[in-house]
C-alpha cells in the first residue's frame, strides 16, 4: 500500500469527501492522464510533442492537405505509442467512479481512447478520437485499426476504400474548429456541474480550459490533480501536485470503501 505524506492525504481524503457529497461530478482529463500509459504529453521539456517541432507546421489542416507525408510522419511515432497503449491506474479508477455513480462524465482532450478502454461510458471527446478515420474527399468513415497496423509498422499512408484518397484521423487539427456537438455537451456538463475534478491538465488550451470557469461560477467546488501548476490552482478546493496514477486510485478507494 502507498503511503502519502500527511499534507497529500489531508488532501486525498477532503477530495473523497467531496466526491460523497457531490450530487453531479463531472471530471476534465489532459494529456497528463495517459503519460503514465506512454503516450508524451504536449509541453513537457524534452519529451513533450512540442518540444521538438513546430506545431503549427505539423500539426495543422493546411500541412495535412497540402503536405500529408510531412503531416504522417510526425504523427506515425504518436499513432505508435497509442495504437500499442494501455489504461493506466488513472484511467481505470476514473472508469470505477464512474460505474459507481460517482461521476456524470468525463471530458477529455485526449485522443487516444483511453478512457473507453477503461470501461468509461460516458466520455466527450474534446479533441476527436484516433478510434476512427474519414476521407476528406467523399466523407466515407473508417474504423481506424484497419489502417494503423502497416501505417504504423510500415508506414503507409492510409487510404480511403472507397475513392482512394488520402484519410485523416478523426483528430482536430489546428486550423479546425472543435466539434461542436461535443463543445455544447462539455459547455452544459461545466454549468450543471457541483463538482470538476482537473486531472492531468495544465489548463493552458482554449476554449477547453475555460470550462472550470463556468463550474466555479455557478458554486461548484474545484479539485486539481496535475503535475504542474495551473492558473486555477488559487481557487481549487483542493490541489494535489502530484502523479495522477497515483492519487486518483486513492482517491477512488476513500470514496468507495472509506
Amino acid at each position: 500500500m502507498i503511503s502519502f505524506s500527511p499534507q497529500t492525504q489531508t488532501s486525498i481524503d477532503f477530495a473523497a469527501d467531496l466526491f460523497r457529497q457531490s450530487k453531479h461530478a463531472v471530471v476534465l482529463t489532459g494529456a497528463g492522464l495517459s503519460t503514465p500509459s506512454g503516450i508524451p504529453d504536449f509541453r513537457s521539456t524534452g519529451t513533450g510533442l512540442w518540444s521538438s517541432d513546430e506545431p503549427m507546421e505539423v500539426a495543422s489542416l493546411n500541412t495535412f492537405r497540402t503536405r500529408p507525408e510531412k503531416f504522417f510522419q510526425w504523427f506515425r511515432p504518436l499513432a505508435n505509442q497509442i495504437y500499442y497503449a494501455q489504461p493506466n491506474a488513472a484511467h481505470i479508477a476514473l472508469a470505477e467512479l464512474e460505474q459507481a455513480g460517482r461521476i456524470s462524465s468525463i471530458i477529455t482532450q485526449n485522443i487516444d481512447v483511453l478512457h473507453q478502454k477503461a470501461g468509461s461510458k460516458t466520455v466527450i471527446e474534446m479533441h476527436g478520437t484516433m478510434k476512427t478515420l474519414t476521407c476528406t474527399q467523399c466523407y466515407h468513415q473508417v474504423d481506424a485499426a484497419l489502417h494503423l497496423v502497416p501505417f504504423v509498422e510500415k508506414g503507409e499512408l492510409p487510404h480511403c476504400p472507397k475513392c482512394g484518397q488520402i484519410l485523416k484521423p478523426d483528430v482536430i487539427l489546428f486550423g479546425e474548429q472543435l466539434p461542436q456537438a461535443a463543445w455544447f455537451k462539455a459547455q452544459l456538463e461545466a454549468r450543471q456541474c457541483d463538482l470538476m475534478l482537473i486531472a492531468g491538465s495544465s489548463l493552458e488550451v482554449l476554449p477547453v480550459a475555460g470550462l472550470p470557469m463556468q463550474a466555479l461560477d455557478r458554486g461548484a467546488h474545484l479539485i486539481i490533480i496535475n503535475n504542474t501548476q495551473t492558473y486555477l490552482n488559487v481557487r481549487a478546493d483542493v490541489t494535489i501536485l502530484e502523479d495522477v496514477a497515483t492519487i486518483l486510485p486513492a482517491i477512488t478507494e476513500r470514496v468507495l470503501n472509506g
